[in-house]
């Protein structure tokens, strides 16, 4: 060892596992005068020297290099699932496809806001690590974040490249950040980025990338062979003029680093280049190949690639090529429109289009769609003018915006999501719209004229369909996507306030109060970004702004937004797909016939997502009882809510309720639910499930029938209704509630009913600071000193299954089945009647309430009434103690079966609480603590209460 040494060719000696602590001991003496090996300087000159498990040299006359693009959760729907389900082993398989088709550097990137970042990238790296067909090629570790970078690094053998940091943050962070990834000894890629934005004119690509270079070799000591540019490559052919030079501006501004800062390297994400053509994969590869001969030439020299994806320049078709060259060299204004029509005749066994002026013989509702969907100008005024002259069908001009034009709009936004339309088809339909919504506005200003003389007001109108503030949230600088939407909401007669790049919470919400704006939209492409989403639907729920909040992104998903964001703000939160769907979306939340049911749509949406993504957790994580009680909703009762005295203590008995005032109060849609006739959005709830092209003459036709059959029941007394309420002195003790005959027993007596409640415990978003709600949290403790109260309810329909009998025994189906319905609306109808009178009448806890039934509908009382058996306390036993202490079967005749259904099935019952901050919610899965907790309050057997809450536990009781 010691020879070798000195003969200078050592620079690291060690032991191995069989080497003991005195052994190295002697090794170190021995080698302690000697220097190590210096290598060569000319070995490594002007090349950047990377590996994994093999060495990888990049030099002057080193060939383009592939980084394989598809370990990106981002970028490969195949990886992204595999590694959401922490099918790691099985994600290899695409690594090493990558890498068997050429791959020479591995991207690797976990940014997705459903993902623990930093866990994932750590986990990956090391499975590659034990893959040695994947390991021995270099690893770029690709993140917007960098916790999740580190983590990488971290676990990264070799010598890999960081993909990415800027200097958007300022100089200080970018400092910072290059000097850690110099001491793990990675390249590093800067993106040209500054504080100010995205460089997309060449000069400032240069500029800023000509500063981050001294930056890192001057004040960092980077080696200059290890700093590789990004100058963006970013989307052209989008139907946007501004887009035309951006191929251009990146392939000069390659030239100029290349030639003035010595060592730099060039790369660039390829698939930006052609992403208005999304679906198009041949046009895409064909895009992507003549863009890398050329770019290549002037000096860039790696790129994120589908390795084998990528054709030979020489052998793409003749036509296809110059129509390529035409675009990205921006030689023809009108290749944009000339690579679609190749693409939609060529591509993917298109057939020829013969265009003919035949759809010119449709309803003009149908010519008005047909010139949005393929982007025609010619006829559109014309047929605008045609529709408006219509006064019988259109008696305001905004009338057609919101009807044929808004529906055109829809299918291009449903086109676009499907591949079936590419970004410049959009921006085409956009213009048309345009030019559409130009020519009725002089009569709309008309019309609201004439209004306002009629009227006598002097208000001005705002002569915009509404006012929208879009930004990039703090942190990024990506904007394309965002102008893009600007684009086509402003040709949709929009007002559009747009607050550009890194714009910060305050800013977005003073800009939003400032305009009176109607819809706040977020957009971020990189991770990070979703923090600060949420964060700014947090303040938005802060300060009580109700304005709607649209998510939109590449980064962004609709799963993320239905689980991280819309939970956080009670006004709509909507995940928008893209610049297509923006129209429709915002249309829909201004109409205000439509945007109640809409954000009722959507409320139900991302319930559902929500429950598919906690259900679909391998590892759902639970808070121990104690930890779940610590984190309940703790209210101030001494300063906050003062409970208000039920007008009377015991029951009140309903033996035979008038029928004719519950008509009203009838929620019909559930009806439809039963004969399974749904309409689709907008067209779902009642009464606009008339509407419905699919449903509505059948929906109809059922409630015809229904109303005719309900009069006549009701005017021959075939149907009676039944119920009572009843009001006590209420306690909680922790996560029970206790109730007193009188006020006076509250601290001496026993109590006469307990009601046992169970608590949420499936932990919660890091980000979230929801409570961990129990019923109980709604009534006052027992120690507080405050007097709270609690209710309950039962009420039934009866007479329903004489009358099914009756009808069955005539072989009439269909009115056996119409009785049960109609038997079942009642009791709902009487349970929402009875709460009413209890807010206003019976308690009178808020007795000046003047809502209507939509109103209702949509819980927006005081208040709430959960049922045992439901999501709230899904113990069914808990109706026992209900059916004892107010003895609802003498009086009402309820009875219980032995599994605690119901009888007659027509009846409804439950609690009453009036605090103004109670709120419905699901308890959701259980632990073994909480049950065993909640048997020895009960004085049950565990077994026992296992059996009644067996669909909610955590574990496997068997």
């Amino acid at each position: 060892m010691k020879s070798f040494a000195l003969d200078g060719l050592v620079n690291i000696v060690g032991g191995c596992c069989g080497t003991t602590p005195a052994h190295i001991r002697e090794i170190a003496e021995a080698v302690k005068p000697c220097k190590p090996r210096i290598p060569p300087s000319f070995v490594s000159d002007g090349y950047m020297l990377l590996s994994g498990l093999e060495p990888f040299r990049i030099g002057p006359y080193t060939n383009f290099v592939n980084i394989g693009e598809r370990c990106n959760v981002a970028g490969s729907k195949k990886f992204a699932k595999l590694i959401m389900a922490s099918n790691y082993e099985e994600a290899l398989s695409v690594a090493k496809a990558q890498v068997e088709m050429g791959a020479q550097i591995l991207d690797i990137n976990m940014d997705d806001g459903m993902l623990d970042g930093p866990s994932a990238m750590a986990t990956f790296c090391n499975f590659i690590a034990s893959e040695p067909d994947i390991s021995k090629v270099p690893l770029c570790i690709d993140s917007s974040n960098f916790s999740v970078i580190e983590a990488g690094l971290k676990c990264c053998q070799g010598k890999c490249i960081v993909n990415s940091i800027s200097l958007k943050e300022g100089e200080d962070d970018f400092l910072e950040k290059a000097r850690r990834i110099k001491l793990y000894g990675a390249a590093v890629v800067v993106m040209a980025f500054d504080e100010v934005g995205q460089a997309t004119e060449t000069e400032t690509k240069i500029a800023v990338c000509t500063r981050a270079y001294h930056l890192l070799v001057k004040k960092v000591g980077f080696n200059p062979n290890d700093i590789i540019f990004d100058p963006n490559i970013l989307t052209i052919g989008t139907g946007m003029e501004e887009h035309n030079l951006y191929a251009i501006n990146f392939i000069n501004a390659a030239k100029t680093i290349k030639e003035t800062l010595p060592g730099a390297k060039i790369s660039g994400g390829l698939s930006n280049l052609s992403f208005s053509f999304r679906g198009m994969e041949a046009i895409r590869e064909a895009m992507h190949g003549v863009f890398l001969y050329h770019a290549i030439k002037y000096g860039m020299d790696m790129g994120i690639v589908n390795a084998g994806n990528l054709p030979v320049y020489d052998d793409i078709h003749k036509e296809l090529l110059q129509l390529c060259e035409n675009l990205i060299w921006n030689k023809d204004p009108d290749a944009t429109e000339k690579l679609l029509h190749y693409a939609q005749t060529h591509a993917q066994g298109g057939k020829k289009m013969v265009q003919t002026d035949e759809w010119r013989d449709s309803t003009v509702e149908e010519r008005l769609e047909y010139s949005l969907v393929k982007g025609i100008e010619k006829y559109v005024i014309e047929d605008t003018e045609e529709a408006r002259l219509n006064h019988e069908k259109y008696p305001r001009s905004l009338n057609i915006i919101e009807g044929p034009l808004m529906n055109g709009m829809k299918v291009v936004g449903d086109l676009f999501g499907a591949g079936k339309m590419f970004l410049p088809q959009v921006i085409k339909s956009a213009r048309v719209m345009k030019k559409a919504v130009g020519h009725l506005i002089p009569y709309m200003e008309k019309e609201r004229e004439e209004k306002r003389a009629k009227s006598g007001s002097i208000e001005e109108e705002d002569p915009y369909h509404g006012t929208i503030v879009l930004a990039t949230v703090k942190g990024d600088v990506h904007d394309i996507g965002k102008n893009i939407v600007g684009v086509v909401l402003g040709c949709n007669n929009f007002r559009v306030i747009d607050l550009g790049v890194m714009t910060p919470c305050d800013k977005i919400l003073r800009a939003a109060i400032e305009n009176k704006a109607d819809i706040i939209g977020l957009s971020g492409l990189i991770t990070p970004s979703l923090d600060e989403m949420i964060f700014v639907a947090k303040e938005m729920e802060r300060l009580e702004i109700k304005i709607p909040l649209l998510i939109g992104g590449a980064t962004t998903s609709k799963t993320h937004t239905a689980v991280k964001i819309a939970p956080r703000y009670s006004a709509p939160v909507i995940h928008v797909l893209d610049a297509s769907k923006s129209v429709v979306v915002c249309s829909q939340l201004l109409d205000e016939n439509l945007k109640d049911d809409f954000f009722e749509e959507i409320i139900e949406e991302y319930e559902d997502i929500r429950q598919d993504h906690y259900e679909s957790l391998k590892e759902r994580r639970y808070l121990s009882l104690e930890q779940a009680r610590r984190k309940g909703f703790h209210n101030d009762w001494l300063s906050d809510y003062k409970p208000v005295k039920p007008k009377f203590f015991g029951t009140q008995v309903f033996q035979d309720y008038n029928l004719e005032r519950l008509v009203e109060y009838i929620d019909w849609k559930p009806f439809f639910d039963v004969w399974q006739l749904r309409g689709k959005y907008p067209n779902r709830g009642f009464p606009k499930i008339f509407n419905d092209k699919a449903v509505g003459e059948e929906a109809k036709r059922v409630y015809n029938d229904a109303q005719t059959l309900l009069k006549t029941l009701i005017s021959q007394k075939k149907l009676q209704a039944r119920g009572l309420v009843g009001f006590w002195p209420a306690q909680c003790v922790q996560d029970d509630i206790h109730l007193y005959a009188t006020e006076e027993a509250l601290q001496s007596a026993e109590p006469i009913a307990k009601f046992y409640g169970l608590r949420q415990q499936a932990e919660k978003d890091s980000a979230c600071a929801d409570p961990y709600y129990c019923l109980s949290d709604f009534i006052a403790p027992l120690d507080s000193g405050v007097h709270d109260y609690l209710g309950l309810f039962a009420v039934a329909c009866l007479g329903v299954d004489k009358l099914c009998k009756e009808y069955e025994k005539q072989c009439d189906d269909y009115n056996s089945i119409m009785v049960k319905a109609l038997g079942d609306r009642i009791a709902e109808a009487f349970a929402e009647e009875l709460h009413e009178r209890v807010r206003k009448e019976f308690w009178a806890y808020c007795n000046s309430e003047q809502l209507d039934i939509s109103d209702l509908r949509r819980i927006r009382y005081d208040g709430i009434r959960p049922a045992p058996g439901y999501p709230s306390q899904p113990d069914h036993t808990e109706k026992l103690t209900m059916w004892k202490l107010a003895n609802i079967e003498e009086a009402t005749g309820i009875q219980l079966t032995e599994s605690l259904a119901m009888i007659p099935a027509s009846a409804v019952s439950g609690l009453y609480f009036s605090n103004p901050k109670s709120k419905y919610f699901a308890v959701g899965k259980i632990c073994k603590d909480q049950v065993e907790d909640y048997a020895l309050r009960k004085n049950l057997p565990v077994v026992e209460v296992e059996k009644w809450l067996g669909p909610i536990l955590a574990y496997d009781s068997e």
